[in-house]
């Protein structure tokens, strides 16, 4: 399994706050990666500047051995590069398929209808729904339809953005039950997650993210049980 994401030294600011300090990971084809931590630790600032949205001031980015420092954020998409961000940022207004046309703005017009019908197989909810006006869907469909946008963009590495976030936990299942049949239908996955129990259960990897730095790494298994780990993140 090759790199395809590398992530070098990044050091990110809000004005004066140091907000990501020196951070370095990697992600291989076929791998679950997943960063976790406490809020504000730096896990979401870390996805969007991996995305374009923020810039570091050091270090380097590089993406299927390409470096990403120098493009904006809708030419990073069209390298393969797919973010679901934090709360899901749906088009309210529009339906399901308007919303989901929306995340193929870098495929060509003919291969869209095919690409629908292939995100309906992969959430038979949003079919039933695809008239539907998005504000009108639960929090777990407005996920389901986040995470569809992203996949119509054909991407090569997709970066989930607290996908559990305020949903009830039968339906956080139900994400992550989605989450490892995209990593088994073959789709690279950076995780972003402050639900480290379910995050660790299905990465093959992980990062532990405090106060904007890496403070330890290992298999997801690994992580689960250790005993740090345990008593920080897992109630344990």
């Amino acid at each position: 399994m090759g790199v395809i994401l590398n992530v070098e030294d990044i050091n990110v600011y809000y004005g004066s706050i140091h907000a990501v300090k020196g951070v370095s990971f990697q992600v291989n084809q076929g791998e679950i990666v997943t960063l976790i931590g406490a809020n504000g630790a730096g896990k979401s600032t870390t996805l969007n500047t991996i995305s374009g949205l923020l810039h570091s001031k050091t270090g380097s980015i590089s993406f299927m051995g390409e470096s990403l420092n120098k493009y904006p954020c809708h030419k990073i998409v069209s390298k393969g590069l797919a973010l679901v961000p934090e709360g899901r940022r749906v088009f309210l207004q529009m339906t399901v398929e308007e919303n989901l046309e929306m995340g193929a703005f870098t495929q060509p017009n003919a291969g869209v209808d095919a690409d629908l019908e292939r995100v309906f197989d992969q959430f038979p909810r949003l079919k039933e729904r695809r008239r539907q006006i998005a504000g009108t869907l639960s929090g777990g469909e407005q996920q389901m339809l986040a995470m569809g946008r992203a996949l119509m963009s054909h991407p090569t590495l997709l970066m989930l953005d607290e996908p559990s976030m305020g949903l009830a936990p039968i339906l956080v299942e139900q994400i992550f039950d989605i989450i490892k049949d995209l990593h088994k239908a073959g789709t690279t996955i950076l995780l972003v997650e402050q639900n480290a129990q379910a995050a660790l259960s299905v990465a093959d990897r992980g990062y532990v993210l405090e106060t904007g730095r890496i403070v330890t790494s290992g298999t997801g298994r690994e992580l689960l049980e250790s005993p740090a780990i345990k008593k920080a993140y897992l109630g344990g």
